[in-house]
């Protein structure tokens, strides 16, 4: 049988709801980030970087794009003969086809994908969070506590404790409690979703928890292993960690990139990020073009003005656009005397010549109050926005829209536009780029 000390198991099949247009056809762990980044590349470069050369994907939620992305694990290092990455899907069985109904169910599922290689401890990862952490570190702790469960948590402000779970400790770290979303929190340690399980602890607990609907890590597992008195021990991180879980949050987090003096630093050498590149070609940036404090990917062209702006690759800016404070991702158009002011513009989308995008005073969504809530205008990718029109803050825009769409020229702030998206229609905008 293979021997392997520690696996990881990356939960990447996640729909990201909460980030609205930007995960309606592609699942959050895959979604852009920091001009040619997705949010997978972060956990897979930490593996790679702590010596975890054998990491099982698990995928759900429209997978097909973080498959591709993935591939054979070449950019992480991890196309190995012996281990390496796997993408692992619900599939058919025997009594029928499961999908992953909880945390814990996908790791259950994969249970003989696990057991192939004996571990000593299995690292279960979310597919979803901004951070650096060496995990090779939290082992040490692990192995140092003869711990049967370590759990890696970060000091919130006691005011947003409740919006997490919460580890109550000894003075060892040693974990006493766990409370899941606490109105009254005893402590300000809150879970980052990253787990070290001994390997017969983990195995053992799923097998006798399979039963449980929707089978869930911190509703489940974790409790059932405190009341079963396992060692379960806190691992303090004090490092850089966002949950880009809401579109205020993604937003910010990219902003932060361009700081001067960036807290998250993409550009270490001691502790890479890796990706996926299929951009070679360079940029072009036009003699009279602004750029300001800006991320540009590959293969741009900016011939308009950007300032403070995270901008992916193969991006066109044409004459006259003026782009501030915004996220424009990757094969994007905006057209010529195009605005732009705190955006986000996923892939594949055209702005039309003359469109003003963001623009007024705040309103609350007349859509979806929970994801739309800040002063932000989203655009789901392979949309087209029409030239001439005006569109307010806090709205939302998917699809191939046209003028008629926009009463008077306009889409008021608070308001959306959403239209389903057809392989006709996704050509179509494709085709407006093209023009």
């Amino acid at each position: 049988m293979i021997k392997k000390e520690m696996i990881a198991m990356l939960l990447a099949g996640g729909q990201g709801s909460r980030l609205g247009a930007l995960t309606e056809n592609v699942a959050k762990p895959a979604v852009s980030f920091g001009g040619k980044y997705r949010i997978i590349d972060f956990p897979l470069s930490n593996c790679i970087n702590s010596g975890v050369d054998t990491v099982g994907v698990l995928t759900q939620y429209q997978p097909l794009r973080l498959n591709s992305h993935i591939g054979i694990g070449i950019p992480w290092d991890l196309d190995r003969n012996v281990g390496g990455v796997t993408v692992l899907p619900p599939y058919e069985k025997m009594a029928g086809t499961d999908w992953y109904t909880g945390t814990a169910n996908a790791i259950y599922q994969n249970l003989e994908y696990m057991n192939q290689y004996n571990p000593d401890y299995v690292l279960i990862l979310s597919g979803d969070h901004i951070y650096k952490m060496d995990y090779e570190q939290m082992l040490d702790a692990h192995k140092a506590n003869k711990a049967d469960v370590t759990i890696a948590v970060m000091p919130v402000p006691m005011e947003e404790a409740p919006r997490f779970g919460i580890m109550v400790t000894d003075e060892t770290g040693r974990i006493t409690e766990f409370q899941e979303k606490p109105a009254e929190p005893k402590s300000n340690l809150a879970s980052m979703g990253i787990y070290i399980f001994s390997w017969p602890v983990l195995r053992d607990a799923l097998i006798k928890l399979k039963d449980q609907p929707k089978l869930d890590f911190g509703m489940h597992v974790i409790p059932d292993a405190l009341n079963t008195g396992k060692r379960l021990f806190a691992y303090k991180f004090s490092g850089y960690w966002k949950d880009v879980g809401t579109l205020s949050s993604y937003w910010q987090a990219n902003m932060e990139l361009i700081d001067i003096l960036p807290e998250f630093n993409l550009y270490e050498e001691f502790w890479k990020v890796y990706t996926r590149g299929d951009y070679i070609q360079p940029d072009y940036i036009a003699a009279d073009a602004v750029v300001d404090r800006c991320i540009i990917g590959e293969g741009t062209e900016i011939r308009g003005e950007v300032r403070n702006s995270v901008i992916g690759p193969g991006v066109t800016i044409e004459e006259g656009a003026v782009v501030n404070d915004s996220i424009v991702m990757q094969d994007s158009v905006i057209k010529k005397g195009a605005r732009l002011d705190k955006a986000i513009v996923a892939q594949n989308v055209v702005i039309g010549e003359n469109a003003v995008i963001g623009t007024g005073e705040f309103a609350e969504s007349t859509y979806n109050k929970k994801v739309y809530n800040a002063d932000l205008v989203t655009i789901g990718e392979d949309s087209v926005v029409p030239a001439n029109v005006t569109v307010g803050r806090n709205t939302a825009i998917i699809g191939v829209t046209e003028a008629g769409d926009y009463p008077d020229g306009i889409l008021p702030s608070g308001g959306a536009i959403i239209k389903a998206m057809t392989i006709d229609d996704k050509l179509s905008s494709q085709k407006e780029g093209d023009n």
